[in-house]
């Protein structure tokens, strides 16, 4: 069979595999679709205008452009809302949650923002997790992180949270609370809250028990002014699925329930070899690559083979993640490490080291062969022959019949056992 394999932002790569070897081509579920009008509009429905009563301002909170989240069609269907209730754009800002990660570029505010770029970009803000000038300590977590939060959440009468839903590695699933932390929260608060990623309780779908999201509930509680959600889940086509609205909690909630319908593949059984892509835009780096590893090592058999495929446009990332793994001779000793002594990316690392150690992972990138080596990947310039090379390898083992399993959309597929 060939399959045509996406990479980078429009390019395609045509695979052969047996049909015979091939458990499946599993993505996300095919789930009906209102369109993305119907469906926002349908989320704000009357609650907004309510939630906007007596406002003389409002901060709108956006993903930076690291995620699938459809931000233009989701203002489309917010501003003439504003109007409506008479908030005019001098008294709008839009602040980017862009975490720890770097502000937004401007050739970046086209996808942000599309046709309301002219209008709204003198009204964005990228936060700046280190900057302090910028930030409020307004409490600690149950679990002992500080909380410090972008002080423009206390200078506005409404706040609204726009986002996507779809699970994460070790938040459990994206969107709500996220956009808070670590959305918008210091540096400091982002390190503790990220530390707290290497427990066995923070993985993907799991939400109660997880310390991670539990920090990120606990912020909440924090924040003065009313706040509306709005959250969106996406297909695998990124077109959007549904949209939820309202109360922050109950929001995410529903768009939860929604995403694991999307998001969860059952599978037949694990396989041998697990071809897993990280789609445009997730495949910016190999830090945001790496959910397509996680949730690809869910469906690989101990022993097996995970290949990346991820052209990892800007690198690998994170410069602290990619120092410890490449200051590591095995998965065994960065983990060993990363038990001693913690900075912001080593929970990536200590997730790619187990990987690691539990698997053969390769590596089909843009980065260079010293860069994919260091982090304990195998690289690869030839894709077609690396997945030769690991059957071949699996029946020199004995396997006589290799499975594969490929996962084209390996970011937000979660494969579970059927």
């Amino acid at each position: 069979m060939l399959v045509s394999i996406p990479y980078n932002k429009s390019e395609n790569i045509l695979l052969s595999i047996d049909d015979e070897l091939l458990l499946g081509i599993f993505e996300p579920n095919e789930i009906p679709s209102l369109g993305a009008q119907e469906a926002l509009t349908q989320a704000l429905g009357n609650g907004i205008m309510t939630f906007l009563e007596g406002a003389s301002n409002v901060l709108v909170i956006i993903n930076d452009a690291t995620r699938p989240t459809p931000t233009k069609a989701m203002l489309a269907a917010l501003l003439p809302c504003f109007e409506q209730a008479g908030i005019s754009d001098d008294n709008l800002t839009l602040l980017v949650a862009t975490g720890a990660h770097r502000p937004v570029k401007d050739g970046e505010l086209d996808q942000l923002l599309g046709p309301f770029k002219e209008r709204l970009s003198p009204r964005l803000v990228s936060h700046e997790a280190k900057d302090a000038s910028s930030l409020v300590r307004i409490g600690v977590t149950r679990n002992g992180t500080p909380i410090l939060l972008n002080k423009l959440l206390f200078a506005y009468d409404r706040i609204v949270v726009t986002g996507s839903v779809e699970p994460h590695y070790f938040a459990g699933f994206t969107g709500g609370r996220k956009a808070f932390l670590p959305g918008i929260a210091g540096y400091e608060t982002i390190v503790a809250n990220h530390k707290l990623a290497v427990s066995d309780t923070a993985h993907s779908l799991a939400l109660e028990g997880n310390p991670v999201h539990e920090d990120m509930m606990d912020a909440l509680t924090h924040i003065k002014a009313p706040v509306f959600s709005l959250m969106t889940v996406l297909d695998k086509e990124q077109n959007v699925v549904a949209a939820t609205g309202g109360d922050i909690v109950e929001s995410f909630g529903k768009a939860v329930e929604i995403a694991t319908r999307v998001f969860c593949v059952p599978i037949p059984q694990k396989a041998d070899i697990v071809v897993s892509i990280a789609k445009f835009p997730m495949d910016i780096n190999l830090y945001q690559s790496q959910k397509a590893i996680d949730n690809g090592a869910l469906a690989v058999k101990d022993g097996g083979t995970l290949i990346l495929v991820s052209a990892c446009r800007e690198g690998i990332g994170d410069q602290e993640f990619a120092d410890l793994l490449g200051s590591c001779s095995s998965p065994d000793q960065a983990l060993q490490m990363i038990n001693k002594s913690y900075k912001l990316g080593y929970h990536k690392a200590a997730k790619m080291a187990s990987v690691c150690k539990r698997m053969n992972v390769m590596a089909y990138t843009e980065l260079t062969e010293g860069q994919v080596a260091s982090l304990f990947l195998e690289p690869i310039a030839d894709l077609q022959a690396a997945l030769d090379g690991a059957i071949a390898e699996a029946k020199s083992k004995g396997i006589e019949r290799p499975s594969v399993i490929l996962l084209p959309d390996g970011c937000v597929t979660v494969p579970s056992l059927s």
